[in-house]
């Protein structure tokens, strides 16, 4: 699968968790579904950041590198929202509100992919190279053990 297709996946799963999210009030159910997104989220990153993005920075051009590196940034200020949310009590308050800008902020990077990066990606980069760009995330993918910290809190 090429790079490109793996990383619209990932982001089809978690609109997926957004969608069930928004549609429930419940907080137990909204916090186990931040479970889910929060460990598809990081290892999610954890392909781009390693994999992708550095591939990125050093052959794209200077305006894919730009946006590439806003990406990283963008990425921080999840796993910010993602930490904060692993640490908030059981019966805080503050569980849907921050749930709700994780999600516009993820729905934000995602369009900024999808309707920038990516394009900018298929002009720049064969098909060859996407390809094994894609080999290489499943492979970190399947290697990569998210972090019991980055859900639970703990």
């Amino acid at each position: 699968m090429n790079a490109i297709e793996l990383l619209k996946e990932d982001h089809k799963k978690v609109k997926g968790y957004f969608e069930k999210v928004k549609a429930t009030d419940e907080a137990g159910e909204q916090r186990e579904l931040y479970r889910k997104i929060a460990e598809e989220l990081e290892i999610h990153t954890h392909i781009e950041e390693t994999v992708f993005y550095p591939y990125l920075i050093e052959n794209g051009d200077e305006e894919l590198s730009d946006l590439t590196k806003e990406g990283i940034e963008e990425h921080h200020e999840v796993k910010v929202l993602i930490r904060e949310i692993a640490n908030l009590s059981e019966e805080s308050e503050k569980l849907e509100p921050k749930l709700t800008v994780l999600m516009e902020n993820v729905e934000h990077h995602v369009q900024e992919e999808e309707g920038e990066m990516f394009p900018m990606c298929e002009e720049q980069l064969d098909s060859a190279t996407l390809e094994d760009l894609g080999t290489q995330m499943e492979e970190e993918k399947g290697n990569f053990k998210p972090s019991a910290r980055g859900a639970s809190g703990k």
